[in-house]
């Protein structure tokens, strides 16, 4: 049996995360089962439509001859991904032989899909009731800005914005209950390394793409402390990605539920919330019909604004005070026009980064995701010697590394010392030694056991 380890990199990792219950329920949902297929890898999706109208199962053996001897990584990674969302169920016989089926719920919705064409979750409203609907550049620019006013908001709260900044950061009503999620999330956020404690944050560096994921992935693991249904909120998520982006619909056509739910997503710019004379609506931005894509995915980043020269000086073509406030965290920022930035990278401003936990590697990928169009379509999009300068000013201050230790010296014998120097190296404590003089160091974790040892009646 191929041994099957989640972890949720994605919004289809969560979904596989899933007890088994809950994922069989999730398939009885159309756009759950088209949505699971347009996740799969290629072979994946291979072996699903080839097993479509197979109902009694397939053994592992008959599936390895569909594959050529260089697909065998590949066949690997398909029937591990099919296992882990219970698309493939694995069943084995007396002869212990393994044999693979597709889900039967799985199976039956999405022949039904196939046969009878997909509908939507519901229907767009008639163009005679809405107002003047966004357009579509519209609304990817309200995302965006409804996105960094979330991530300002953070921002404003732990220090990096100036009391002289008096444009604070609006949020509709329900952001200020949603504020508190994101607030809580920081704690978290710490733990797994994408946020120092200190004022200045690497999370800041990811792109848009990576934030929303991991912010998102927290949203849903807390929602059963909500008293929100884990299984529902994520069919509900993924429903919502076969919408049609800038399109209207009716408010109405939600459940409770849904509408808090759509009252959080607007607060992170997934949807837009717009009210006529009789009837309200949401539309679908980008980022909400791009939600179960993988993070890899380069299609939907947004447009660079970075452009860096080979004398370390750096423009970027920005209003945002976002993004003023995250080139700060690495570079002196020298003085900003109404839509330019200019900057300096020296060595105190990244020294001051690396400080406070972000990675040089994190700053060179975060000026290659952002670069300038003009730039990005170069090879290397930042210049090399920049690169390089920085990965260097960071072994700089990693060429001494501190380990907390004892020393020992003036022993009785040379016999006693080989012999505490045995002991030292077989816990992994010995840090060195001068066997001249007698002289020993080991690490503080084994201070205790070093001092019992040599306390002992020889």
């Amino acid at each position: 049996m191929p041994q099957v380890k989640i972890i949720a990199r994605n919004f289809m990792d969560m979904v596989a995360a899933l007890p088994a219950m809950k994922l069989d329920a999730l398939y009885h949902n159309t756009f759950i089962c088209e949505a699971i297929l347009r996740s799969l890898p290629p072979l994946a999706k291979k072996y699903v439509l080839q097993m479509l109208y197979i109902d009694v199962p397939v053994t592992a053996k008959a599936m390895e001859e569909w594959v050529l001897a260089d697909g065998v990584s590949k066949h690997k990674v398909a029937i591990d991904r099919l296992i882990q969302l219970r698309v493939f169920t694995e069943t084995s016989d007396r002869k212990k032989e393994t044999s693979y089926r597709l889900n039967p719920t799985f199976q039956t919705n999405l022949q039904k899909h196939l046969i009878h064409g997909g509908v939507l979750p519901r229907e767009p409203m008639p163009s005679n009731v809405t107002v003047r609907l966004p357009s579509l550049d519209d609304l990817e620019t309200y995302a965006l800005e409804q996105w960094e006013v979330s991530s300002m908001m953070k921002v404003f709260q732990r220090g990096l914005l100036t009391q002289r900044d008096k444009e604070a950061p609006r949020l509709t009503e329900s952001g200020f209950q949603f504020l508190v999620f994101l607030r809580n999330l920081q704690p978290w956020l710490e733990n797994h390394g994408y946020m120092t404690s200190s004022p200045r944050s690497m999370y800041q560096l990811m792109d848009t793409n990576a934030q929303l994921w991991y912010i998102m992935r927290e949203y849903i693991s807390n929602s059963e402390e909500r008293g929100v249904d884990l299984a529902d909120l994520i069919s509900f998520l993924l429903e919502l990605s076969f919408h049609v982006t800038g399109e209207a619909y009716n408010i109405n056509t939600l459940n409770e539920f849904q509408r808090n739910t759509i009252k959080d997503l607007v607060d992170l710019g997934l949807v837009k919330l717009q009210q006529g004379r009789k009837e309200s609506w949401f539309i679908p931005t980008k980022l909400s019909t791009n939600l179960s894509m993988s993070l890899s995915d380069t299609s939907t980043r947004k447009q660079g604004f970075v452009v860096v020269e080979t004398n370390f000086r750096m423009y970027a073509y920005s209003s945002s005070k976002l993004h003023c406030e995250i080139l700060r965290l690495f570079s002196r920022i020298e003085y900003q026009l109404p839509n330019l930035i200019v900057c300096a990278i020296t060595k105190e401003s990244l020294y001051n980064a690396f400080e406070n936990g972000i990675t040089a590697e994190q700053i060179v990928s975060f000026l290659q995701q952002n670069a300038h169009p003009r730039v990005a379509e170069r090879t290397p999009a930042v210049p090399e010697n920049v690169t390089d300068q920085i990965r260097l000013w960071e072994t700089d201050l990693n060429r001494v590394e501190s380990t907390p230790s004892h020393l020992y010296d003036e022993f009785p014998s040379k016999e006693v010392f080989e012999a505490a120097c045995d002991f030292a190296r077989e816990y992994g404590g010995l840090l060195w030694e001068d066997s001249k003089k007698m002289r020993l160091v080991v690490k503080a974790e084994i201070h205790l056991h070093m001092r019992e040892y040599l306390r002992r009646p020889k």
